[in-house]
């Protein structure tokens, strides 16, 4: 017999379930009754109080305040080395509410000779925090007081982030669990103010999907101004707009990421110069940081007798690098016989950042997070990679004990470990890479795809019809005549 819907009902779209989607998920579903039946309609019947978005809100606040709770040691005993690193608690924000004038009324790019090593408005937010602690002085109580008020937003901002994925993701918002409990996030979203350009790029991602350009460059202007990497999604819209003849998307998100970086960079610049420009001088003559593939090298170096590579070196190695592979993304956006994702060449092409930049910080893992929920939404994939990431994260805490406060001998790493710990989180995410790029070159494994659909992410890309491929084995450009479908 034909099953009956109401009217009311057939308008609305099912949700993918993940106990259904995924095969890992769906074995792990055994413990609690199996997988969700196929008479059961989820986004189509109202679920009742427990909506999608209120149920990942839940979970991200319980993984905030899991992380929390890893940092209870340094909360009561304080952010001192080497313990800070032995307990896996440090965090930037104690760090710098001493040793940069914060806790002592200083205002980056405000208070005269304050000099800050992040852009503009992660200035203003560390300046801003600072101001609601009461009191002078840097004792552990307001050091605790900042740390706390940091963490309390960073949750919000984390909660903002999950939202904006799950929208993003359309019918797929259980994607967006996978930002809500991460265990990448869970570690080290305490650790910097990362956590606001990561939930401001996917605000602009969220409103580029749905068509609306003008926010989403703001979003992605202001993102840069927060941390540089968002304003990499511009190479990926640009790509997407060679491919389908829409210069308008480039030029609209474009024309407003650089006001809306201007307008925060402005004051900032023509108010202090000194201070503003020190943020990017601090970044070209710095040497080779913590977990980049330069600093390894390094390591190597000094134990085998080699030379060490200097900051200049460093500096256009890394960026000839990222380059080729850019250039290598730009001709597989270009010549694949459907066209990529919006998020696909995003992931890519931030990956590529991180794997090639003269520094990895353990918080960098979260700016993969969200992109990895709408590029490849594979569970399986993902917890492998967080676990390799887990486990460099665990490595460079005992290695900073090491080399910055000669703790004891027993909680330390040795320098071949910690080095292979770099190698193996960098072959973690070369292998999501490869992931993403066969999911590419074979759309039929893409599981955002199916079902006919072609970009839920890419707003005004989504549907579009092909106007430029370069064929590989003739490799002149040719313009395809206008086919209304999903740009095969």
């Amino acid at each position: 017999m034909q099953e009956t819907m109401p009217p009311e009902h057939r308008k609305r779209t099912r949700l993918v379930i993940p106990s259904r989607d995924d095969l890992l998920l769906r074995n792990f579903t055994e413990l609690v009754g199996g997988p969700l039946g196929r008479r059961a309609a989820p986004g189509v019947v109202s679920p009742g109080f427990f909506t999608v978005e209120r149920v990942l809100v839940l979970l991200t606040v319980a993984a905030a305040v899991v992380g929390l709770l890893m940092k209870g040691y340094c909360r009561s005993k304080g952010w001192e080395s080497p313990g800070q690193f032995y307990a896996t608690c440090y965090s930037d924000f104690p760090e710098l509410f001493r040793n940069r004038g914060l806790g002592d009324g200083a205002f980056p790019f405000v208070t005269a000779g304050s000099f800050f090593e992040y852009p503009v408005l992660m200035g203003l937010i560390a300046g801003v925090t600072a101001l609601l602690i009461p009191g002078h002085g840097t004792d552990n109580a307001r050091v605790l007081a900042y740390f706390d008020v940091n963490a309390t937003l960073i949750a919000a901002v984390w909660i903002v982030t999950v939202l904006a994925t799950a929208r993003t993701a359309r019918r797929r918002a259980w994607d967006a669990a996978m930002v809500a409990v991460a265990p990448g996030i869970i570690l080290a979203g305490f650790i910097n103010w990362d956590m606001w350009a990561v939930a401001l790029l996917a605000l602009g991602m969220y409103f580029f999907s749905r068509d609306k350009l003008l926010l989403a460059g703001v979003f992605i202007g202001v993102g840069t101004a927060t941390k540089l990497y968002p304003l990499l999604v511009l190479g990926a819209v640009l790509l997407l707009a060679l491919r389908t003849g829409k210069p308008r998307a480039i030029l609209v998100t474009a024309g407003a990421a650089v006001v809306s970086w201007l307008a925060v960079n402005l004051p900032a610049a023509l108010g202090d110069p000194a201070a503003w420009k020190y943020f990017y001088q601090f970044t070209e003559s710095r040497p080779a940081g913590y977990s980049s593939p330069w600093f390894a090298y390094n390591l190597v170096a000094g134990r085998l007798g080699w030379k060490p590579l200097e900051a200049a070196a460093i500096n256009s190695l890394a960026l000839n690098l990222f380059l080729l592979a850019c250039v290598l993304i730009a001709i597989l956006a270009l010549a694949v016989r459907r066209r990529p994702r919006l998020a696909q060449l995003v992931f890519l092409i931030v990956a590529a950042f991180i794997l090639t930049n003269k520094v990895y910080s353990p918080q960098f893992v979260i700016w993969l997070v969200p992109l990895l929920a709408l590029a490849r939404p594979r569970w399986r994939d993902f917890l492998v990679w967080q676990a390799i990431e887990g486990l460099h994260w665990a490595a460079i805490w005992m290695y900073l004990g090491q080399v910055t406060s000669g703790g004891p001998t027993q909680h330390n790493l040795d320098m071949p470990y910690y080095v292979l710990a770099v190698v193996a989180h960098m072959l973690a995410t070369g292998y999501l890479m490869a992931r993403v790029v066969w999911d590419i070159c074979d759309p039929a494994r893409d599981v955002v795809r199916r079902g006919g659909i072609d970009d839920p992410h890419g707003g005004p890309f989504d549907g579009a019809a092909d106007r430029l491929r370069i064929d590989l084995l003739h490799p002149r450009a040719s313009v395809l005549p206008r086919r209304a479908g999903g740009g095969s």
